[in-house]
């Protein structure tokens, strides 16, 4: 199988051979063009599982890049229920079919109550049940992306990084510390809500995961690649 995790920025991938990934990387979504040439070192896959949140015309690109291939690439959405994670959204398929996955790749792991977030352009908060059940979620700008609106949006501030302090004494620390702090509570607030069990865990992944888990104050299993584990859970289900 060859999985493909297109988020709003990036385009991370995986080649599964007897269950097990041979080849991996990521590229931004601009330059995914370039993938043609890592794709035709490999021999052609059985399935190409995608999870794409980029839009209609990234999943034209992306057909069209793997149209060497006799596999059609096939798009994941939400569903009710699949693979042990049952959907409680107003409308199951408006769910992200990137938080989809990664609630699948985390119930694999935990098989408990679960806070699953995920730090990338956008900063998903989402909980599972004891019974696998996914309660609900957070989206929230990512870090990167709420800095960058702020900075954007209002004049006079400066474009510079900032350092996380307590009572922030510039602009650029008062920035980035309000931002950190914004996000930290979103998810600690989650948290708190979801722990009427003692068992309730927290994962952790995407690229700004370094830059938070410091801050949360609570047992953190990190996982990389979440959204590519759920798709490669997925497709071993339906063959």
């Amino acid at each position: 199988m060859l999985l493909l995790d297109v988020g709003n920025s990036r385009c991370k991938w995986a080649r599964v051979e007897n269950g097990a990934w041979s080849h991996h990387g990521a590229i931004d979504n601009a330059e995914c063009a370039a993938l043609q040439r890592d794709f035709a070192a490999m021999s052609p896959p059985a399935r190409i599982i995608v999870s794409n949140v980029a839009g209609e015309e990234m999943a034209q690109r992306l057909r069209a890049l793997c149209a060497a291939f006799p596999a059609t690439p096939e798009f994941i959405a939400a569903r009710s229920e699949q693979c042990g994670v049952s959907n409680s959204y107003d409308t199951p398929a408006s769910l992200g079919s990137d938080r989809w996955a990664v609630l699948i790749a985390a119930w694999r792991r935990i098989r408990r109550a679960c806070l699953v977030v995920n730090c990338g352009t956008a900063t998903t908060v989402d909980a599972l049940s004891d019974t696998g059940e996914f309660l609900g979620g957070l989206i929230l700008p990512g870090i990167t992306l709420m800095q960058q609106s702020l900075l954007h949006s209002t004049a006079q501030l400066a474009d510079v990084k900032g350092r996380l302090q307590d009572f922030p004494h510039n602009t650029a620390d008062a920035i980035y510390s309000g931002v950190m702090r914004a996000t930290q509570g979103a998810i600690q607030q989650q948290y708190a809500l979801l722990k009427g069990s003692e068992t309730a865990a927290c994962i952790l992944s995407g690229g700004a995961a370094d830059q938070i888990e410091p801050l949360l104050g609570m047992p953190v299993l990190r996982v990389d690649n979440l959204v590519l584990e759920g798709l490669q859970i997925i497709g071993e289900a339906s063959a």
